[in-house]
């Protein structure tokens, strides 16, 4: 693809319209990543649906690569909103809050049209350690990991670090079991497999 820049066709936007078509690119690519795959969209698809030029996006995005770590950024920002709810409702109760996320994820990945964690996803479809989008991936992997390990501790396990890997190991195969399975599948289960795990740990 040409590195050179032309013009948009509405070459006369206002500095007020461009954060509106940045916007909708953004919306767009979120869309369209998280229920086709980052690799499956190209650059054309995302602006003709989102009814912008392709100058447009360069404008806001370097590359099709990094409007798929913006995506991924979003993501996540709306993951850690979701799961920090439980802090807010059951504050000082570690478990309790940690229930609530897995709750709340069993409805989700009990519908047909899941499509897993967008972030698990990236790191499936990009093996390789330069891409950015699988960077963001990775770096939020790793900070549940750390918090999950924080949530174990406050629930007095006696091996918090194990604890916390084996619900992330819930929370990944949930991920991809919701995919597979659908409403009949294991991830029905995972409030009940996670108590059971939790309270394994306490003895």
């Amino acid at each position: 693809m040409s590195t050179k820049r032309h013009r948009p066709i509405e070459s006369t936007d206002t500095s007020e319209s461009k954060p509106k078509a940045a916007e909708r690119i953004r919306r767009t690519a979120h869309e369209l990543f998280y229920r086709e795959g980052i690799r499956a969209i190209g650059v054309e698809e995302i602006v003709s649906r989102a009814g912008v030029t392709k100058p447009s996006l360069y404008r806001s995005y370097a590359s099709k690569d990094e409007l798929a770590a913006e995506y991924l950024r979003d993501y996540e920002v709306a993951f850690w909103n979701v799961f920090d709810a439980g802090a807010a409702a059951h504050p000082g109760d570690a478990r309790a809050q940690l229930m609530a996320y897995f709750e709340g994820l069993v409805h989700r990945a009990t519908q047909a049209d899941y499509r897993g964690c967008g972030l698990t996803n990236a790191v499936v479809e990009y093996p390789g350690d330069d891409h950015p989008a699988r960077e963001v991936a990775l770096q939020h992997k790793s900070a549940l990991r750390s918090r999950l390990a924080a949530m174990s501790a406050a629930m007095g396990a006696k091996q918090p670090e194990l604890l916390a890997d084996g619900l992330l190991l819930l929370l990944e195969g949930t991920y991809a079991s919701g995919q597979l399975f659908g409403p009949g599948g294991p991830a029905r289960s995972l409030v009940e497999v996670a108590n059971q795990l939790i309270d394994a740990t306490l003895r």
